[in-house]
């Protein structure tokens, strides 16, 4: 029979515990893998970002709730994803990118970290001309 200790279980907080550097918001989740960090990401309806990329980390997205867009790229390829729930993508280290909620509910996104957020210097705002779309936050 499996157990698991219900104490480790929380309720995803009312308020963003902050705002990330591409304005959207952020609450932290409690991660048990030593090698990485997990937060819930959250973007209302009508919003865009502004471009970032990282110093040293990868992200590891999965899709919960909403529906947007997200815009990638890296020195080789550029490319859009569809965000809808169940979709799941990456963001290699230095990869540019910015995303969207284009639908009627706020855009939620559950990212895993490796190695884990070092801290509010990692993620790097690139210039606007070199924005997908343009940032409302």
């Amino acid at each position: 029979r499996l157990m698991f200790d219900s104490s480790q279980l929380s309720d995803l907080p009312d308020l963003p515990d902050t705002i990330a550097p591409d304005g959207s918001e952020i609450r932290f989740l409690r991660s048990h893998a030593p090698g990485s960090s997990i937060v819930h990401a959250l973007l209302l309806p009508g919003s865009v970002t502004r471009a970032v990329h990282h110093r040293t980390v990868t992200e590891e997205w999965y899709c919960l709730r909403g529906e947007g867009q997200l815009w990638r790229r890296d020195e080789k390829v550029e490319s859009e994803i569809e965000l809808t729930p169940g979709t799941s993508c990456d963001i290699p280290l230095g990869t540019h990118f910015q995303f969207r909620a284009d639908g009627e509910i706020p855009l939620e996104i559950i990212i895993t970290t490796t190695p884990p957020w070092p801290g509010e210097n990692e993620a790097v705002v690139c210039p606007g001309d070199e924005a997908r779309w343009t940032p409302t936050l």
